[in-house]
């Protein structure tokens, strides 16, 4: 899943380890006490890893800047919304299980689509 710019590459690497942290806490029976750190720590780390790749196609001039940035911001709205619920009902299982499909699937897809178009500009700049 890398997409050829170090950086972002970098950054996905510790999103994807927060997922897979979860998931391997609920394979072993803990996933809805680890829920809420998962939670706060996708919370903070999405919008500073956002701004990174948001800044970088300023930067680039990347041609889809502007859909790209309405992709974060929903996701940052689907996180907040979901932090909002584990808030309100509790780590249950329904919960752990839905924050596991939403985010990991959202984050795999994202990658593999979106944020390798924008590594191929930056690279095609010659940076």
């Amino acid at each position: 899943m890398e997409t050829g710019n170090a950086q972002i590459d970098n950054e996905h690497k510790q999103l994807i380890q927060a997922a897979n942290g979860l998931l391997e806490a609920c394979a072993a029976g803990k996933g809805r006490s680890e829920l809420g750190k998962t939670m706060d720590f996708l919370s903070q780390y999405t919008k500073t890893h956002f701004s990174h790749e948001e800044a970088l196609q300023a930067k680039y001039n990347s041609p889809d800047y502007a859909n790209h940035k309405r992709y974060h911001a929903a996701f940052i709205k689907t996180v907040e919304g979901l932090s909002q619920r584990l808030n309100a009902e509790g780590p249950t299982i329904q919960l752990v299980g839905e924050i596991n499909k939403q985010l990991g699937g959202w984050l795999v897809n994202h990658i593999k689509t979106e944020d390798t178009k924008v590594a191929k500009h930056i690279h095609a700049q010659g940076k």
